[in-house]
């Protein structure tokens, strides 16, 4: 299964969204919580090529992006290969 690394802030629905649809695949995840962390949001805004907005979503190390990005990527069938879902 792929390494994936959300960053969250403390009750945000599009966070509880990307969550949810990685819930359903199976996937698990490592959950980086940037709420009070002002060092990790800074670490997750490089990483994010400058996007300051929460969740930001890295699958085996490659920037996916947020919520949205996530759930399109899985419309069009990219995120079941990605993720080492057999039958993908």
């Amino acid at each position: 299964m792929a390494s994936i690394e959300i960053y969250t802030k403390f009750l945000c629905p599009y966070c509880s969204r990307a969550k949810s649809l990685l819930d359903g695949k199976g996937a698990a995840y490592n959950v980086i919580d940037v709420t009070m962390d002002r060092a990790g949001f800074d670490a997750m805004v490089e990483r994010a090529g400058g996007r300051r907005t929460v969740p930001q979503i890295f699958i085996d190390g490659t920037h996916i992006g947020g919520s949205d990005d996530l759930a399109a990527l899985d419309a069009r069938g990219g995120l079941d290969p990605l993720l080492g879902i057999a039958g993908s």
